[in-house]
């Protein structure tokens, strides 16, 4: 009996582990998922084609390293030096001397050519503009032209089948997404940092000019002194931004860093090619962001969005019927959270294209096609040529003319009637450099620095002789 009773429990426990193990192996196997993020996978997918890998920056950074130059500019610097004890007894006895500055940046090769893009301010006032390539092959460069507003400026040099980034489409950035910056900091080349985006058009404050466009890709990929002008780009090793500015207290970098969308940069730059400056486009009004302030202010139902507080006579949006007081909240497509998101948008457009406005009139949707006009307040595109400002006629320069006198820049006044400028006693021919101290390489700039100038005017220049003449009168 005992021993039958010993073989009885015995089965018994053999069966109960022998379900032990089935139902572990069944319901605790350290390989099945009880619990599954359903987004997990999308997200890894998109970013790197399988649902099983992280992300790898490494076949971007492969592809567009060779494309990002190092850009290093000579310019000079007038240092005055005087004595005061020596002009107390003898008179004025200070001393005007020339000195160096060098600069350095970054830039990226956009076509196989040569044609190179970067900032204006990596390049603004040099003499001298050399590009290194990734492999240490040395060129000099030619500036093409430059769009301060945007802070871009276009160079090529004499060279074929060249490793380029093609454009992509920062307009398909997500917040959130990984992008690379490759650039040049502190002369060290061939430097790449990683990051997310961070924010889409932000506003610095950092340009100048009454018809600036700031509406940055904000991410925290490092950026230092040396990256301007260098490229931020997709895990598809694709453009999709100019690095221009850091955000820090030091100088150095502190976590955020913005970068010019490659959807403005790819308008200017095929504008800059084309024309010699930028066509564009503007609807005549004077925008406001709309806040919880703003809206309570003007007993509006919404928050974001871009307030009218006046509109230009004859500009284009009146034209169409848009009124002081309108919110603009879409352009196209596209929302307009703010008047960085709405520049951004209206840069990709040219004088006489039409496009769609929604805007919110007494809390109701309206919606206007709008014939785009120039800053001229035209419905046409404008080629760089002549314009009369106070009976001076100012002209482009040719390169044979810009070769012959040994400058890099400058308009010339091919006529000169009554005028400020004839009364302060420049002659026809005289070729201006500067004025109150920026240079002057378009008939545009021309206008936006008289345009932005309140009290007196000081402009160097040289005449086709080679005298070096300074004039300054008030305005």
């Amino acid at each position: 009996m005992r021993a039958q009773r010993f073989s009885s429990l015995l089965i018994a426990a053999l069966l109960g582990g022998l379900v032990s193990v089935i139902s572990y192996s069944k319901f605790f196997d350290h390989k099945q998922v009880l619990y599954q993020n359903p987004f997990q996978n999308a997200r890894l997918a998109a970013y790197s084609g399988t649902s099983d890998q992280p992300v790898d920056l490494t076949y971007a950074a492969q592809l567009t390293v060779p494309a990002v130059v190092h850009v290093r500019t000579k310019s000079k610097i007038e240092t005055t030096y005087s004595n005061p004890l020596y002009d107390f007894f003898y008179g004025n006895g200070s001393i005007t001397r020339s000195e160096p500055v060098i600069g350095f940046g970054s830039g990226v090769i956009i076509s196989p050519d040569g044609y190179i893009v970067t900032n204006n301010h990596v390049i603004k006032g040099a003499e001298n503009i050399t590009v290194t390539l990734n492999d240490n092959r040395e060129f000099d460069a030619q500036l093409i032209a430059t769009d301060p507003s945007t802070d871009i400026a276009l160079l090529k040099i004499d060279a074929k089948n060249l490793a380029f980034i093609p454009f992509g489409n920062s307009d398909d950035m997500k917040l959130g997404e990984w992008v690379l910056a490759v650039g040049n900091p502190y002369n060290l080349t061939s430097t790449v940092t990683a990051g997310i985006i961070s924010a889409r058009a932000r506003n610095l404050d950092i340009l100048t000019g009454n018809y600036k466009i700031e509406s940055f890709l904000q991410t925290d990929a490092a950026l230092n002194p040396g990256n301007s002008g260098g490229a931020l780009v997709n895990v598809k090793g694709e453009l999709i931004g100019i690095t221009t500015a850091i955000m820090s207290p030091t100088g150095g970098f502190s976590g955020n860093s913005f970068a010019v969308p490659s959807s403005i940069v790819k308008k200017v730059i095929s504008d800059l090619k084309s024309y010699g400056k930028v066509q564009r486009a503007i609807l005549g009004i004077t925008p406001i962001d709309v806040n919880a302030e703003v809206a309570k202010q003007h007993n509006l139902s919404i928050t974001e969005g871009v307030y009218i507080s006046d509109i230009r006579n004859d500009g284009a949006a009146r034209d169409a019927g848009l009124k002081a007081g309108d919110v603009i909240i879409k352009l196209g497509s596209v929302a307009t959270e703010n008047t960085s998101r709405l520049q951004e948008e209206l840069s990709k457009f040219s004088p006489n294209d039409k496009i769609s406005v929604i805007v919110l009139r007494d809390n109701k949707e309206l919606t206007y096609n709008v014939i785009l006009k120039s800053l001229e307040n035209e419905s046409k595109v404008a080629n760089s040529g002549d314009i009369i400002i106070m009976g001076a006629k100012f002209s482009e320069l040719s390169t044979d003319e810009k070769q012959k006198l040994g400058i890099k820049y400058g308009v010339k006044i091919s006529e000169l009637k009554s005028g400020k400028f004839s009364k302060a006693g420049v002659e026809e021919g005289f070729i201006i450099t500067r004025m109150n101290n920026n240079e002057v390489n378009s008939v545009n700039d021309v206008k936006n620095i008289l345009n932005d100038t309140h009290g007196g005017l000081y402009i160097e220049g040289i005449y086709p002789n080679g005298v070096i003449a300074y004039y300054a009168f008030g305005l």
